[in-house]
C-alpha cells in the first residue's frame, strides 16, 4: 500500500457547530495523520478559484456562498490510500446515503452543509493541497 496524501477541508456548517475536534478524531482514529493545518475564512475568489471545476453547473454560485460563509478548516490528511481512507471516513456526498458511523452521516445539515470536503483522487489531492499549502507548510 502507498502512503498518500489528501486534502481535507472541515466546512463553515461543521465549525458553526465547533465539531473541528470530533472530526478530526475520525480522521485520526481511521489511521490518518493531520501534516498541515489551517483555519480561513474563505474569499469568494478563493471558494470560486477552488471549485472552478463545478462553475457550469447549476449548484455553483451556492457551493461559493455557503463555503465563504464562515471559517473551514483546511488541512493535508497523510497515511495509507489516504484519498480513498478519507473518503470512507467521509461517507457519501449526500448524508441519506452515508453508512452509518461516516462523518456526514454524523454531522451533516444537508447535501450541501455536509460537513466535509475531501479530494476524489491522488491527482487531485495534489492540486487541491498546492492550493492552499506550500511545501514547508507540510510536516509529515
Amino acid at each position: 500500500m502507498a502512503v498518500e496524501r489528501t486534502l481535507s477541508i472541515i466546512k463553515p456548517d461543521a465549525t458553526r457547530r465547533n465539531l473541528t475536534g470530533a472530526i478530526n478524531a475520525r480522521f485520526e482514529g481511521s489511521g490518518l495523520r493531520i501534516v498541515a493545518q489551517r483555519r480561513m475564512w474563505l474569499t469568494d475568489t478563493q471558494a470560486g478559484k477552488f471549485y472552478e471545476v463545478h462553475k457550469e453547473r447549476p449548484f455553483y454560485k451556492d457551493l461559493v456562498k455557503f463555503m465563504t460563509s464562515g471559517p473551514v478548516v483546511v488541512q493535508v490528511l497523510e497515511g495509507e490510500n489516504a484519498v480513498l481512507k478519507n473518503r470512507e471516513v467521509m461517507g457519501a456526498t449526500n448524508p441519506a446515503n452515508a453508512a452509518e458511523g461516516t462523518i456526514r452521516k454524523d454531522f451533516a445539515e444537508s447535501i450541501e452543509a455536509n460537513s466535509v470536503h475531501g479530494s476524489d483522487s491522488a491527482e487531485n489531492a495534489a492540486n487541491e493541497i498546492a492550493f492552499f499549502f506550500s511545501g514547508c507548510e507540510i510536516v509529515g
